[in-house]
């Protein structure tokens, strides 16, 4: 078994290196070959240059800033791993819980899961975030039907054959991708015709304010809510 890690960075000159070292020194809870494939997003602030001197890993470099969507799609193109897990690169995510998100897949017993920041330990952070967080969740979960505490996780991980599913036709450029990949996974079927088995995970965030780097605002909400309608009433593919 390979897991392939996906890492959209944009001006992480910062915890780059230190992402990538926790990623290789962590534990998957099995054995299992490991892919650490990193999309610099047209960064701007050496965050490329450092990953140049950085041996063993895949590199893919965009020249302007395309956006965490296409930054995605790019590393899912890339990825030979049976599983996809999705690593944001600040350092807010803990890679200390890759047993916990691996494990069903380990036993067989899950198609995708989902690391949920509102059932574990975490950083206390803005209510805002937290109320849009919900409700953006909620909306999404009408839709599709899910029960998830958390759709707006960064930690999301697949079985390849999940990915394989939709991965062509997502088409969402920013953060729109959150509930882009919640939809299709939602409105798409395995080989046997069946809905995929979803689960979600308690995991650890330490959320940074804007002041330490965190980039996704009010307007990306906004956005987040069309994509939700787009994607379960308009686009379902």
């Amino acid at each position: 078994m390979k897991v392939s890690i996906i890492i959209p960075c944009y001006n992480e000159r910062n915890t780059i290196q230190e992402i990538i070292k926790r990623v290789r020194e962590s534990s998957f809870g099995f054995e299992a070959d490991r892919e650490i494939v990193v999309v610099d997003d047209g960064s701007k602030d050496g965050t490329r240059e450092i990953l140049q001197g950085v041996a063993g890993i895949v590199l893919i470099p965009f020249e302007r800033n395309q956006g965490k969507g296409v930054a995605l799609k790019a590393g899912f193109q890339r990825a030979t791993g049976d599983i996809v897990l999705i690593q944001d690169a600040d350092l807010e995510y803990s890679p200390e819980d890759y047993p916990k998100l691996l494990r069903r897949f380990a036993d067989g017993t899950a198609d995708v899961v989902y690391g949920t920041r509102f059932k574990g330990e975490q950083r206390v952070f803005y209510i805002w975030h937290r109320l849009g967080n919900g409700l953006l969740t909620f909306l999404s979960n009408v839709f599709t039907g899910y029960n998830l505490s958390d759709m707006e996780t960064g930690y999301k991980v697949f079985r390849k054959e999940v990915l394989d599913a939709f991965k062509d036709r997502l088409v969402s450029k920013r953060f729109g991708i959150e509930p882009e990949l919640t939809a299709r996974i939602a409105h798409t079927r395995n080989a046997s015709g069946h809905p995929w088995r979803v689960y979600e995970v308690p995991i650890q965030y330490s959320g940074r304010t804007y002041e330490e780097g965190k980039k996704i605002g009010w307007r990306d909400g906004v956005k987040a809510i069309g994509a939700i309608v787009y994607f379960n009433l308009i686009d379902r593919g």
